[in-house]
């Protein structure tokens, strides 16, 4: 591994970005509601990045973000870099489909094993799945290979979150402490005295597993209001996860209902804290929980590029978010030969952006905050 120096995101994609909300950080793109408005689907909740809906919002940036860049080009094709086969593959293959783009997508997760490759084939697209990052080269060849060409025509649309920075397999860990830590932070301070360590540590492994899914939704606001909950003393993790089991606790949704009954049990600050996620919940909003999305945003900043220079950069893919550089010298390259750079992430936009008092001293948003780029 080696450290290639101090750069940001912001170096190869600018502000063409578009976070959990898919409000664009560049202005001169369509909003949200005017995205709505053209690709025909109507105002409502804002959709995950596997429907068919945020494909539609995602290609009308896109054609947008070209006609800015390069008036009077048309886009031809579509090339994805990400590093999951089930989200990020099906997000490419929406986006194929809305787009009516051939392409190609790189899902990359590192590992001990031996190096492999392994390419599917999807009519006129492809995946090509591989446990190296460095195999990225051989993909461009691959491209080039099956009239591909990356040139003005082409959208490339980059993965943020344990692709381009923390790429998995090799530096996503330090992405998921900082939200481990967001949380701790979230539920240390609301509790005071009443925090107990151990106990937190306890719910949150144990309710993060996959086999808690389908009741946490997967979602980490919830996780951590439920930590919260139970950290209060309202409700106990052995007795929740047998009611969890026993299917007597299914969602968040019932969760959530079932605290509301038992509220006036609650600390005044913590009931205060409750009526507030319990409003955003019945809202729609997939991301209630506001005090621990910007705790995530400072425990994540912090890990950018928060050591020295002379650091080995194996220390760097521990304890830095750090940039992939296979991902950053190929984005350069394409960039430079007229390509549409293009970057999405899941993660909250209120734990991507600064809060005003954060902003007021200089912090940027994620895709624009310095750290190190570190490759093979």
């Amino acid at each position: 591994m080696k450290n290639y120096g101090r750069t940001s995101v912001h170096e190869f994609v600018g502000d063409l970005i578009v976070y959990r909300n898919l409000e664009a950080a560049d202005r001169r793109l369509p909003r949200l509601a005017e995205a709505w408005q053209t690709v025909g689907q109507g105002e409502g909740s804002i959709p995950r990045k596997t429907e068919l809906s945020y494909a539609r919002v995602v290609a009308h940036l896109l054609r947008a973000a070209r006609a800015l860049e390069a008036p009077g080009k048309r886009l031809a094709r579509l090339i994805f870099l990400g590093d999951t086969r089930l989200n990020d593959g099906t997000a490419f293959a929406n986006l194929c489909a809305v787009g009516g783009w051939p392409g190609a997508a790189f899902i990359g997760a590192e590992g001990p094993e031996p190096t492999r490759v392994e390419v599917a084939e999807r009519g006129a697209t492809f995946l090509y799945l591989a446990n190296r990052w460095s195999a990225l080269g051989c993909f461009e060849g691959l491209c080039g290979e099956r009239a591909l060409p990356i040139d003005e025509g082409t959208a490339v649309v980059l993965d943020l979150d344990k692709t381009t920075i923390g790429a998995r397999g090799r530096n996503d860990r330090a992405i998921d402490r900082a939200r481990v830590e967001a949380v701790r932070q979230t539920v240390a301070g609301l509790l005071g005295d009443e925090y107990d360590t151990a106990a937190f540590e306890a719910a949150y492994e144990c309710l993060n597993r996959p086999e808690f899914h389908s009741f946490t939704a997967d979602n980490q606001d919830y996780l951590a209001y439920i930590c919260l909950v139970l950290g209060s003393g309202l409700l106990g993790l052995g007795a929740l996860v047998a009611q969890v089991h026993a299917g007597e606790m299914a969602s968040f949704g019932q969760f959530i209902a079932a605290v509301e009954g038992q509220a006036g049990h609650l600390p005044p600050g913590l009931r205060e804290v409750h009526g507030e996620i319990m409003g955003r919940v019945q809202a729609g909003d997939p991301t209630p929980f506001k005090a621990f999305r910007a705790n995530e945003y400072r425990t994540t900043t912090a890990r950018f590029g928060c050591l020295a220079d002379e650091a080995l950069p194996e220390r760097m893919l521990v304890e830095e978010i750090v940039i992939t550089q296979e991902v950053r010298e190929l984005a350069l390259r394409w960039r430079a030969q007229g390509a549409l750079l293009f970057a999405l992430s899941d993660k909250p936009d209120e734990a991507s952006f600064p809060p005003p008092d954060l902003a007021a001293q200089g912090y940027e948003a994620i895709h624009r905050t310095a750290t190190h780029a570190v490759g093979a």
